[in-house]
């Protein structure tokens, strides 16, 4: 299992309220912390993707731009995994005792507390989940590019925001954006790791749900879930990206790429890799080659 990703840069910004950035590389790691009583996490994806398995048994995947909220007991000794490999972004903690206590002015003159947070956000105790949106995006764009003199008045007026817009939204309706039963989520990652194994062999939405077990809708909601994308999207990506590293560092042929990327015919590969691209296998190479 990959050791924990490193925290790039901890600021504290007011009491009881720490930004982080974060930058996880490889497949998986485990949070070790132990619980903080009252604590309050926000976590912004801003690049890949994650999966959170959280401590009731259900994984929470995020995509760029996507919020979580929780509560600090929910993730203690949970596991994060990244099904593309790598995910960037950042997470606030709250401590909502404090915040009530040495509330910010502005803050204070909106007559915002921790408690009514907590109320509004977690009446059962559950992670909540919201997808990007322009709101979100305007909150958060402009948070990990900064001045070194600017950077920590901006944090306190960005936090201060985001709770402002927090405590005025409405609750999302589906609170569970992304949530899917660990148990399927892993099945789906057996399905991608066949799948990108063999790139050379091309597998229907049937055989997979036979050969493991899973129903077919099942198999392309959960996997949209996981890797962001729909399968067959997914697929083409992919198949073209190996494609690319191939015509890169080898000499092979652009017909012999076609085949080992699962393209029997190498007008179809030559058009999914101009869409991907924007230009032909032949000038992709040439242009790698004047490098």
């Amino acid at each position: 299992m990959d050791e924990p990703a490193v925290a790039v840069e901890e600021v504290s910004v007011f009491p009881g309220i720490q930004l982080s950035f974060r930058d996880y590389k490889g497949e998986k790691c485990c949070l070790r912390h132990h619980a903080e009583e009252g604590v309050m996490h926000i976590h912004h994806s801003k690049d890949g993707r994650m999966g959170w398995k959280m401590n009731d048994g259900m994984t929470y995947y995020l995509g760029p731009g996507d919020l979580l909220l929780h509560m600090s007991d929910c993730c203690a000794g949970s596991e994060m995994n990244f099904p593309l490999g790598y995910h960037r972004g950042l997470s606030i903690a709250i401590d909502l005792d404090i915040l009530t206590r040495e509330t910010p002015e502005i803050l204070k003159e909106a007559g915002i507390d921790g408690s009514q947070l907590y109320r509004k956000f977690f009446p059962e105790g559950r992670p909540v989940a919201m997808a990007a949106s322009d709101k979100i995006e305007h909150i958060f764009s402009e948070l990990y590019d900064l001045p070194d003199q600017v950077r920590l008045p901006y944090f306190k007026l960005k936090v201060q925001e985001l709770i402002l817009f927090l405590s005025m939204m409405e609750m999302p309706k589906n609170r569970e954006m992304g949530l899917q039963p660990s148990a399927q989520a892993d099945v789906i990652r057996e399905i991608h790791q066949l799948l990108v194994t063999h790139l050379d062999q091309r597998f229907t939405i049937e055989a997979l749900s036979k050969r493991y077990l899973i129903n077919t809708c099942t198999l392309k909601t959960v996997f949209k879930a996981v890797y962001g994308m729909p399968i067959a999207s997914y697929m083409k990506a992919y198949r073209v990206k190996e494609a690319a590293r191939l015509l890169r560092e080898t000499g092979d042929s652009i017909a012999v790429i076609a085949g080992k990327v699962g393209y029997e015919n190498q007008s179809k590969f030559t058009k999914a890799f101009k869409d991907i691209y924007h230009v032909l296998p032949t000038e992709y190479r040439k242009g790698m080659s004047g490098r």
